[in-house]
């Protein structure tokens, strides 16, 4: 989980920084971070702890001593088999009642947050815009980094004239409330403009002050507070039952309306469609026939204007059903996202229990304990499986294959390797003992070399 939150961090962290975030902020979004990764970091788990705990039985030959007992390999495993479906069905119920309140609250604090304007920071000698309406010049701060000198202030409110205020020096500070950015100025002029542009009623005014307050709204350097309703119907913040819900929903009105409006679109530029008779409906058409004998009736001075306007027709019709192809095309991609989410609940969840299956009989055929080559194997077994899964999503959110055949594709591409691992493991196999490969390698040699000695 620790991984995996710091890859969100690493992977927003232009949208976080600078945003003065307190520490309680940071936390909860840290916590809804730690809870959305819950399904992708449980399997890596239970592949970890299997591999580590048969590898350490195994190197404590304590596996030698129950399969010489005459207990096989798969009755050992069966109370765990019990434990990592029962985590299944608790992955399943995490993923389908939590995460989707954790996403809808994650979701919401996340755009909240990046659609914050950045903490105010404003630098000697540059022009700071970030408040709406103003440009800030400060000349130089003291090091107190609150006393400043040379100050210029540009006051745009989308007028044709400016207002500007000059001063020597000043103090900067924050109102108790951190609401205001407040400017006690000293020894300054303002210049402000009125009346309408480039008129003789324009009035042109020059301020001259000793002491000057000029405050800034900070209210839109706050972090929103946007309600959860926003962002309710995300496919991602939905159960199941939801999930089946909008997938009826969004199947019905590519069945029902959008069938409909193809239709309207069709009729309303092929006025005989209301006419046709016996011979247009039959099995054997003959509209080629009657096309020919149409274009054979109209005359030669007509052909040409006939031919333009049905032309245009064609055109008008084929940017309707462009306009209507768009929305089907929309409707379709919705629903794979939504199929997407749908078996992702279940296949991470199942996930728990493949992943078992290759780790339990990797960890008695390694022999090896604690975190040295148990992570190492668990680490690429689960790049495999995490590449698999990504694989497979691209290709339903590319419309390659089916929902089901592309998020599924991790669990069928390793159940195979699963199964030759508990072969390998219940007949003793020295799958991954170098030493015995070094002895293979030593025989092939000295075979291929006396082989070589007796051909000579």
């Amino acid at each position: 989980m620790f991984v995996l939150v710091m890859q969100f961090f690493w992977k927003y962290i232009d949208d976080l920084v600078g945003k003065g975030l307190d520490i309680i902020s940071i936390l909860k979004l840290t916590g809804y971070v730690a809870i959305n990764t819950v399904p992708l970091a449980l399997p890596l788990a239970v592949l970890l702890s299997s591999i580590m705990t048969f590898g350490n039985l195994g190197e404590s030959f304590e596996l030698v001593a129950i399969k010489s007992a005459g207990i096989p390999l798969l009755r050992f495993m069966r109370p765990l088999l019990v434990v990592s479906l029962l985590l299944c069905v608790l992955a399943f119920l995490f993923a389908n009642y939590i995460i989707p309140v954790a996403q809808l609250k994650f979701t919401t604090m996340l755009f909240d947050i990046r659609v914050a304007k950045p903490a105010f920071d404003i630098k000697e000698g540059i022009f700071y815009d970030k408040i709406p309406g103003f440009a800030i010049k400060v000349g130089s701060k003291e090091k107190d980094g609150n006393t400043i000198h040379d100050v210029i202030i540009y006051e745009n409110q989308f007028a044709l004239q400016d207002n500007i205020i000059v001063a020597e020096s000043g103090i900067m500070t924050v109102s108790a409330d951190k609401k205001f950015l407040e400017f006690n100025l000293r020894n300054g002029w303002r210049y402000q403009e009125k009346g309408q542009f480039n008129t003789a009623e324009t009035e042109f005014y020059r301020l001259g002050f000793k002491e000057y307050k000029k405050s800034f709204d900070l209210s839109s350097f706050d972090v929103l507070k946007t309600p959860d309703s926003a962002f309710k119907n995300n496919y991602a913040m939905l159960d199941v039952a939801q999930l089946d819900r909008a997938i009826d929903s969004l199947q019905e009105a590519i069945k029902g309306p959008l069938a409909q409006r193809i239709s309207r679109e069709v009729g309303g530029y092929f006025l005989f469609r209301k006419q046709m008779d016996s011979g247009w409906k039959s099995k054997k058409p003959v509209i080629a026939d009657t096309v020919k004998q149409y274009i054979q009736i109209i005359p030669d001075s007509a052909k040409s204007l006939v031919s333009s306007r049905a032309a245009d027709k064609m055109n008008m019709m084929r940017s309707s059903l462009d306009i209507v192809n768009l929305e089907y095309q929309q409707r379709r991609k919705d629903i794979r996202f939504y199929l997407i989410e749908w078996h992702r609940k279940f296949v991470l969840s199942f996930a728990c229990f493949v992943l078992f299956m290759i780790g339990a009989p990797l960890g008695s055929i390694i022999r090896k304990g604690g975190l040295g080559m148990p992570l190492v194997f668990a680490v690429i077994f689960f790049l495999i499986f995490h590449l698999l899964y990504m694989f497979g999503e691209k290709f339903v959110r590319q419309d390659i294959t089916t929902a089901f055949g592309g998020m599924w594709l991790c669990v069928y591409a390793l159940m195979p390797v699963s199964f030759f691992l508990i072969y390998k493991a219940m007949n003793d196999s020295q799958l991954f003992n170098s030493e015995f490969y070094f002895r293979t390698f030593r025989t092939v040699r000295t075979g291929w070399h006396s082989l070589f000695k007796k051909n000579s």
